[in-house]
């Protein structure tokens, strides 16, 4: 017989017998399933009355550059994107502003952008290493395992920030510029809670990294928490899906027939001709990370249904810039460029900014070379620390194929280019063909290829071969904002995607009646003479399981003691569909659903607290209801571990 000390605290009762229910003192409550749990909700009685906001703006914070654009509710076919950026670099299209921010040497805010570039590299060398300037941290989200409200971010100089400090202000300066330009165009001051906001993130990041940026939004004063449907957080690719279906043919090239599609009448306006039950496949390539998912379309009203979960992983293009960095410390030596980043951090961030430009000028069938300024710095500080020339390390090492030239440049020839770019596009292939032999993926019409990195023709040509003319590949005009454009529209009708995929199972922990050859019997706890089977894993959704928009899962909760003020339930998740306990291989810790039961003291002897969850939206939400006086439980789901 083990003592209440020993229990396990996840354990949950799910039995509706009216035995004494054995959850701890400890403030474990007994649960008691209800069925049916997946309930679709016929009427929004429970929801706060709309807010009618007067336009959308939303936030395309990207790993290399960000950019905002919004639309008025009363024109929704209007979409502005936010006016030109002072700056901008040759070859470069400046419509968004590099995800680049300068703090003063004690931390506050500076500027961001291209604002932020060039202060930072005007500055005196000794001076600039007191500033903190941070680029390409938005990763930092994606690659954090237990990412939490103190997760930090290095500065090019090495000092430590909090990541929540970067990213609140990040936000703070698109909601200043956005009401700046709005208010400009009103002629009065524009008001902050006439705004519904959107933020995309990429579709394959977990929970804890969307709720950051929500928290983030909230320390940024976007919304406040007492308001927080202000805010929605959209799917990258699911905003891309959105506008992608709009486009029509003058808006988009197709590579099967890799003209740009301009010459068109009047009454050719079918644009990508989609049909009823048209299936495609939107491939989002940004600078961080690629995310795959798969769509069908149902017409009349063009609602979205998700056919397959989202997919991808960190294979954006700042791959290519680590292959880089990869070959300057081949040719250089690791203990330079280490050196050279943290004393010289300006002039490394010249360096990146010219491979840049370089980097988009790389093609399938250019023969001539590339040729790569490198910083007079670099050349200066590199004699410095190793007493020779760079001419003389680049003769000494064996790299081929980069030379240096007689006007003190890297010169590159488009195969050693071509080689940067083949990790990274190698996995975006094996990913794609990991995702096109999967059963769920079958007769795609379209192959959408969107974000920044759809830009590049060695990607473009690798999907042509992969695909073989499986589906039409189609890549809109102004790839770069086609997220953009689509998290607007998304924001002016959320509803608009009816059915998505779980990424993954959740559930919790309960305690079930022991059945003799059915558990395992080191899960066995008895209990007042009752016998009970420990760590069971009880189901709220499955990986890949279809939830339609609204959808909810039910489940009781009973306080372990009258007195008790909050109860507090784990919640597990795993990416294998069929779970049993919560200590199968695979299953981790995730999150807490908190029900706070204070102040709605009750008459029964036993109180209910019916929790209804919700998994069919870009984030999961929870709402609980205490059965007996029917009175409204503030229910939170964490993430973070907050």
């Amino acid at each position: 017989m083990m003592t209440e000390k020993e229990l396990e605290i996840d354990d949950l009762i799910t039995d509706a017998m009216a035995t004494p229910s054995p959850a701890k003192s400890m403030g474990d409550p007994g649960i008691t399933p209800l069925s049916p749990t997946h309930i679709l909700k016929d009427s929004e009685e429970n929801e706060p009355p709309r807010h009618h906001f007067v336009v959308v703006v939303a936030i395309d914070f990207g790993t290399t550059s960000s950019g905002y654009a919004y639309a008025f509710t009363k024109e929704p076919e209007c979409i502005h994107t936010m006016r030109r950026w002072e700056g901008g670099d040759p070859g470069v299209s400046n419509q968004k502003t590099p995800t680049t921010i300068l703090l003063t040497p004690d931390k506050k805010f500076h500027s961001f952008g291209y604002a932020a570039r060039d202060f930072y590299h005007d500055l005196d060398p000794t001076e600039s290493k007191q500033w903190l300037y941070l680029e390409k941290f938005k990763m930092k989200l994606h690659t954090t395992a237990n990412l939490s409200i103190d997760t930090d971010l290095h500065a090019a100089n090495g000092k430590k920030v909090k990541a929540l400090d970067i990213f609140a202000y990040a936000l703070a300066f698109f909601k200043e510029q956005a009401l700046k330009e709005l208010s400009d165009q009103a002629g009065a001051e524009f008001d902050n809670a006439d705004v519904r906001w959107v933020i995309t993130v990429p579709a394959i990041w977990k929970m804890p990294a969307k709720q950051f940026m929500r928290e983030a939004a909230y320390k940024a004063a976007l919304v406040t928490r007492e308001n927080p449907d202000q805010l929605i957080i959209a799917l990258e690719p699911e905003a891309a899906s959105i506008y992608c279906r709009k486009l029509r043919l003058h808006q988009m090239v197709d590579l099967g027939s890799k003209t740009a599609l301009n010459g068109y009448s009047p009454t050719d306006n079918a644009g990508v001709g989609m049909t009823q039950g048209d299936r495609y496949v939107v491939v989002d390539c940004g600078g961080g990370t690629v995310d795959l998912t798969v769509h069908q379309i149902r017409l009349p009203e063009g609602h979205l249904k998700e056919l397959y979960k989202a997919s991808g992983g960190p294979y954006g293009s700042i791959g290519i810039d680590y292959e880089f960095e990869k070959l300057l410390c081949k040719i250089f030596g690791q203990d330079f460029i280490d050196q050279f980043k943290i004393k010289r951090p300006a002039a490394w961030v010249d360096l990146m900014i010219a491979f840049e430009s370089r980097k988009r000028a790389a093609t399938p069938d250019r023969s001539n070379p590339l040729n790569i300024n490198l910083p007079f710095s670099f050349i200066d500080y590199y004699k410095k620390f190793r007493g020779h020339s760079v001419e003389h390390a680049l003769r000494k090492s064996n790299v081929d194929f980069v030379k240096w030239s007689s006007q003190g440049m890297l010169r590159m020839s488009p195969d050693a280019m071509n080689a940067l770019f083949k990790p990274t596009i190698d996995h975006i292939i094996q990913h794609l063909t990991e995702l096109f032999d999967r059963p769920e993926v079958t007769d795609i019409k379209f192959l959408f290829l969107v974000g920044g990195f759809a830009e590049s023709p060695l990607l473009q040509q690798a999907v042509q071969n992969m695909l073989q003319g499986r589906s039409r590949i189609i890549i809109p005009h102004d790839v770069g904002l086609t997220i953009l454009k689509g998290a607007v529209l998304f924001g002016l009708d959320p509803s608009i995607i009816k059915v998505r995929r779980s990424p993954l199972t959740y559930g919790v922990g309960v305690l079930n009646r022991f059945v003799e050859g059915k558990h395992p019997p080191e899960k066995m706890l008895v209990k007042d003479g009752m016998r009970w089977c420990t760590d069971v894993f009880d189901t709220f959704i499955s990986a890949d399981q279809s939830v339609a928009l609204g959808e909810t899962v039910k489940r009781s909760y009973t306080p372990a003691k009258p007195s008790q003020q909050v109860i507090v339930i784990h919640v597990y998740c795993s990416e294998k569909e069929s779970v049993t306990f919560i200590t199968d291989p695979g299953v981790r810790k995730c999150g807490s659903l908190k029900l706070d039961v204070s102040g709605t003291e009750s008459p029964a002897a036993r109180r209910e607290i019916q929790t209804l969850m919700q998994f069919g939206d870009t984030e999961i939400r929870a709402m609980a209801v205490d059965v007996a006086t029917s009175r409204t439980v503030k229910a939170s789901i964490d993430f973070l571990g907050q």
